[in-house]
């Protein structure tokens, strides 16, 4: 008995995807487009599934507003916190992020507990979670950028004291130059789709999400990128 294998039928419509640059789990690659830690697991989603997709780099905010108000736009990878659980569908885990504050190695900062932390100006993405992260937990100087790079700039050039970002991030940037100072949250990603996606398609592409975490292709991508992988 001869069992043929047929590829999926090929969604007639196009699903649109925007993402910021944020190595390693987004970055720009020679052609302008998104690649990366995020990007590997969508092209296997979207190859299995046979959906259509289009790819960009956008400021952050502008990423997350497409996503949720024009109709087939999601945006990868997104905090799937309790404020933005009912604004989009989802599919996730994409990754599951350790989020620490940062500053400079020579920073002669005094940071006991996340209470000490508040006396500093902390710099993070207008729009991004860690905002609203650090406004819950009363965080009163917060310094807004439109993306990771602008923020990180301020870091280096003292313009800020610290900022959020994934240890994985951190693990990416220049040895020797940044350190941590404290965990301030541990946080699952996904990708967020505006609510005009249909439920099918968000299905589909969960089931094979689902598949490629259980079968440990996830973790392989995570590794092949030097992402810390945390049980």
């Amino acid at each position: 008995m001869v069992t043929l294998f047929t590829a999926p039928p090929v969604c007639a419509e196009t699903l649109y995807i925007s993402t910021e640059d944020y190595p390693p789990y987004n970055l720009r690659g020679a052609d302008g487009k998104p690649t990366g830690v995020y990007l590997d697991q969508l092209k296997i989603i979207f190859e299995r599934t046979g959906i259509n997709y289009e790819t960009t780099i956008l400021p952050w905010a502008r990423a997350l507003a497409l996503a949720e108000t024009k109709p087939m736009h999601c945006v990868v990878a997104a905090a799937r916190t309790h404020q933005r659980e009912k604004l989009f569908k989802w599919v996730s885990p994409i990754h599951t992020d350790r989020n620490v504050l940062v500053a400079l190695k020579d920073a002669q900062l005094t940071v006991d507990n996340l209470e000490d932390a508040k006396q500093y100006t902390v710099g993070t993405q207008r729009n991004d979670y860690t905002e609203t992260l650090l406004e819950t937990l009363k965080f009163s100087r917060i310094d807004l950028s439109a993306d990771f790079d602008k923020t990180l700039a301020k870091l280096v050039a003292g313009r800020i004291d610290m900022m959020p970002m994934s240890e994985s991030a951190l693990n990416n940037l220049p040895k020797g130059q940044f350190s941590e100072v404290i965990v301030l949250a541990h946080q699952s990603l996904g990708m967020a789709c505006n609510k005009s996606v249909p439920d099918d398609l968000i299905k589909k592409m969960q089931d094979v999400l689902d598949d490629i975490i259980a079968d440990g292709t996830q973790r392989s991508i995570y590794e092949k990128h030097g992402l810390i992988v945390r049980p």
